[in-house]
């Protein structure tokens, strides 16, 4: 070490460290461990890039992610599940709602699953057994919370039935605009990759050593997503079928065939690598039925497309207040990129035979003059069936006795639900121009279906790819840094600024509190601005996901 250094060292260690009980062997440039810090983190600290070499950074990313999973495991963790975020004291805490102690929830890459499957990747990455008992005890978590039938709600309450109807009599039928919580519905759902999402974790964790104690639980998942698939290929949002939840005379919408937030979608994926991986061929024909109803739910000319959900009729419908009975650019968008994938799996041009008619329909549902704002959206969230004329949601109170409405203008829209989006449809027909050229036998060269596996070497079991994805980019050296020293000396990366809701409360008048996240009258989010800090599932996945790309260079 040169003179300048060690003299700056010796600086910095007589201002921040208190010595009374700690030892520091300075002629040899031996550093204890002062305050939980490792020398490699207090060098990090200290010295400019360059210093250090860059094994010795990777070093220090590995224990800084490894610190950072202990805390997240041992502190944060509730019998292996997680939320979205937390005080840092823990005396609240937040899934998409706010939750009890005894909950965790399963949606979104900051839940319970999203956190298990990086567990997976650090494993993968690092070799480290740490990350896999992790990514087991998430396995725990989801097992434990299986519902009787297969599949999986929302959330798991570890203290049962009656607490988890405690909070939806509470928390959840007080959060205005977060309808699917205002009932407890005691079974399970297939909605935000809920049952999906929970059931392909079981097959990656199952696959990864091959653990005969992950199958019972996996094939029933697997059970349940192929027995909660109607005759004609689609599956309800929720199942099973529960129809007590009525609403202004209509069927619950719990119950259609559902696109929305990619439950088709998403169990037809599942089901793929589920063939590809276990090579049980009853898992064709219900992947088979699943692709074709798309083709039987699109709609006739001049409107080529669909709706988020699909009555038994077959008609687009409504379901929560917010979503009225229309159809969507943005689902018939991904349903035509959806053909082409269905297209390379079978080999079929059935698949592509109407996307010129998606394409179509998309071009002369554009939005137009001022509605369009010079250009920066192209089409309405939602389209009046019939008219192609756009259609905006408005709502008005901050609680339960609000309601919403449709109508024409995008004055004062909703804002906890995207009213306009922006879709290239250059792109969409350049892309179904490709494929098209495509022979059946060049489409589906490398298909799963045809095939019996993924592409690649090795097994097909380790060739099945994560639910979550993630950035591949590779911070540089200075990120890398900054990143191991916002790392407080808990393990934490705390944040500020998280969505809040106010906490469930009974007025003197007997008026309920409005318990949702989007509190405010357009349905804002409301933000904590104070300085209180946060324990975020979300911070932690994303300074893991970077810190892995660097060490795994």
């Amino acid at each position: 070490m040169r003179r300048s250094a060690k003299l700056r060292l010796e600086i910095f260690i007589l201002k921040h460290i208190n010595l009374s009980d700690k030892h520091i062997n300075l002629s040899g440039y031996t550093i204890m461990k002062i305050q939980r810090l490792s020398v490699v983190l207090l060098l990090s600290a200290f010295f400019p890039a360059g210093i250090l070499s860059a094994q010795n950074l990777k070093e220090q990313a590995n224990q800084a992610m490894l610190d950072a999973t202990r805390y997240m495991v041992e502190e944060v963790s509730t019998n292996g599940g997680y939320l979205s975020h937390y005080t840092e004291d823990f005396s609240r805490r937040w899934g998409e709602l706010e939750s009890y102690d005894t909950q965790i929830w399963l949606e979104s890459s900051r839940g319970t699953i999203g956190l298990g499957d990086l567990f997976l990747d650090l494993y993968q990455a690092t070799g480290n057994e740490y990350y896999y008992q992790a990514a087991k005890k998430v396995a725990g978590a989801l097992i434990w919370g299986q519902h009787e039938s297969g599949g999986w709600n929302y959330i798991v309450d570890f203290a049962g039935d009656r607490s988890l109807k405690q909070w939806y009599d509470t928390i959840g039928k007080n959060a205005w605009g977060f309808e699917e919580y205002y009932h407890y519905y005691g079974n399970a759902t297939m909605d935000d990759f809920v049952s999906a999402g929970a059931a392909e974790y079981l097959l990656r964790i199952y696959l990864e050593k091959m653990d005969p104690a992950f199958k019972p639980a996996l094939n029933k998942a697997i059970d349940f997503i192929l027995e909660s698939q109607y005759p004609l290929g689609g599956w309800p949002q929720r199942y099973p079928l529960r129809y007590e939840f009525s609403k202004n005379g209509l069927p619950d919408y719990s119950s259609f065939y559902t696109f929305n937030d990619g439950v088709t979608e998403n169990n037809i994926e599942f089901l793929i690598k589920c063939y590809a991986a276990l090579g049980e061929e009853r898992f064709l024909d219900p992947i088979r039925r699943g692709m074709n109803f798309y083709l039987i739910t699109q709609q006739g000319n001049p409107q080529g497309g669909w709706g988020l959900q699909h009555n038994m009729e077959l008609e687009p419908a409504s379901a929560r207040s917010f979503e009225p009975a229309s159809l969507s650019p943005g689902t018939t968008y991904r349903h035509a990129r959806l053909m082409m994938d269905y297209y390379r799996y079978t080999g079929d041009r059935k698949f592509l035979a109407r996307i010129p008619d998606v394409i179509a329909w998309l071009e002369q549902s554009r939005l137009s003059g001022q509605l369009s704002e010079d250009g920066r959206y192209t089409h309405s969230t939602f389209v009046e069936i019939g008219t192609d004329r756009p259609l905006f949601v408005h709502r008005e109170g901050t609680g339960v006795d609000g309601r919403y409405w449709v109508d024409y203008s995008d004055e004062d829209v909703i804002r906890h639900y995207g009213s306009k989006t922006s879709l290239d449809i250059e792109a969409l027909e350049e892309e179904f121009n490709r494929v098209n050229a495509m022979s059946p036998e060049e489409a589906a060269e490398d298909s799963p279906l045809l095939k019996g596996r993924y592409p690649g070497e090795g097994t097909p079991q380790e060739n099945v790819e994560p639910m979550y994805t993630s950035t591949e980019r590779v911070p540089d050296d200075s990120e890398v840094r900054d990143i191991i020293r916002s790392l407080d000396e808990q393990g934490r990366w705390l944040t500020t600024g998280e969505w809040i809701s106010d906490p469930h409360s009974v007025s003197g008048e007997g008026r309920e509190s409005n318990t949702a996240m989007h509190s405010d009258r357009f349905g804002s989010a409301i933000r904590d601005t104070s300085d209180q800090q946060y324990i975020s599932t979300g911070q932690y996945r994303e300074n893991m996901i970077l810190l892995k790309n660097y060490v795994s260079q």
